[in-house]
């Protein structure tokens, strides 16, 4: 407990933009955020005044920092399993639970989970040899899917295999490597939509509106908020299995639920226990921001009202640049506020690299197409320095 606030201290375990935006939402609410970074330039760690430098590997490092907050929590699912179940079993509150944790943190625990309670997702296999994908593309029809279980996101850790020869040049090197490995069939899918709810230690659950996420080369560059065109029954599906899942793993703070929309209904594709990159659009289009709705959630707070403030809502993720403009970043921002001065910036403080994350933009109001419109200009200008529809700023 912080003796200066009498309020508790919230560990956040990561120092990326997730648990930066995080601090942004405990700063409003008075709270004491404490953050474990593996580098003093992390994006949490440019912003926080509480950090703590140490990697999220390290067991000593956990356990010291775990002493330190009455509540342990994550902006990422890559603390191994065992320091998590270490750090419950010696008594420290950890939220989400080792044991809910798990699922996000293995694609393939969290498939043959999601088959047992009768949830929809894609057929999958485990590999455990190249024969296992080969058996299973001609079973399902090349092309399959191959993903790492652990560890893999934006892309990364996710391989198309078109052939069985493909899989025969691809797979073996993978083993050998120690990756651990499924496949799955490749979803005909008319788009990805995501669920993000709440969860609260004493049950609470709470919806926000289902939104379509945009993907290019694997990773999300846009979120429509709500989805477009998707039904009121399928809006109550969708939240209705996330909250039905998030009471099942008793998750608490935020779960996100990625999900394919195929024309026979709903899959699950994967599971996030933590903010989420499909809710970044909250933090200015909803009563509540997912940050602080993770605090609510893991301190077992009441949980807010995730209601739309306008009719609608699109975020743009701005992502490095293959070449870096010469154009300031300040001037940059100068030149989208004088074009779009209601243009909500969110900018990560990280060193420029070709396709990272280095902001999000967010537009509210009343037409979507127009809203996605000056989102993508936006999210291209300030990562290029340049409009792509011509437009000149002098």
């Amino acid at each position: 407990m912080d003796k200066r606030t009498g309020l508790p201290i919230v560990g956040m375990v990561g120092g990326g933009q997730l648990a930066r935006m995080t601090q942004q939402a405990a700063i409003s609410l008075g709270q004491s955020l404490k953050v474990l970074a593996a580098d003093e330039g992390d994006a949490a760690a440019l912003v926080a005044s509480d950090v703590v430098i140490g990697h999220h590997t390290d067991l000593d490092a956990l356990v010291g920092f775990a002493r330190q907050v009455d509540v342990v929590t994550f902006d990422h699912e890559h603390v191994p399993g065992e320091h998590l179940l270490t750090l419950a079993t010696e008594g420290f509150v950890v939220r989400p639970a080792p044991t809910a944790l798990g699922f996000a943190q293995n694609k393939l625990v969290m498939r043959e989970m999601m088959a047992g309670l009768g949830v929809p997702g894609p057929a999958f296999a485990e590999v455990s040899t190249v024969d296992d994908s080969v058996a299973f593309g001609d079973e399902h029809s090349w092309p399959v899917v191959l993903k790492a279980s652990r560890g893999g996101y934006d892309g990364r850790g996710v391989w198309m295999l078109d052939t069985a020869q493909q899989a025969r040049e691809t797979v073996p090197e993978l083993l050998e490597a120690g990756t651990e490995l499924l496949v799955e069939e490749k979803v005909a899918m008319k788009r990805e939509l995501s669920a993000l709810v709440a969860r609260s230690p004493f049950g609470q659950g709470a919806a926000y509106p289902v939104v379509e996420t945009v993907q290019t080369n694997g990773i999300n560059t846009e979120v429509l908020v709500p989805a477009p065109g998707l039904s009121e029954s399928r809006v109550h599906e969708a939240q209705e299995l996330a909250l039905r899942i998030a009471s099942t793993l008793d998750v608490t703070g935020l779960l996100a639920v990625e999900l394919f929309e195929t024309e026979t209904g709903l899959l699950v594709n994967e599971l996030a226990m933590r903010p989420h990159n499909s809710g970044h659009w909250t933090m200015d289009g909803s009563r509540t921001s997912q940050f602080e709705q993770h605090l609510r959630g893991v301190l077992d707070y009441p949980l807010g009202r995730t209601d739309l403030i306008a009719p609608a809502c699109v975020m743009a993720n701005v992502l490095g640049a293959d070449v870096s403009p010469q154009m300031s970043p300040d001037e940059r921002v100068h030149h989208l506020f004088a074009r779009f001065p209601e243009v909500k910036i969110h900018l990560y403080g990280k060193q420029d690299r070709p396709g990272r994350k280095l902001g999000h933009v967010n537009f509210v109001g009343d037409r979507m197409d127009d809203l996605r419109d000056r989102a993508l200009l936006s999210a291209h200008w300030l990562s290029h320095a340049v409009w792509l529809d011509g437009y000149e700023i002098h």
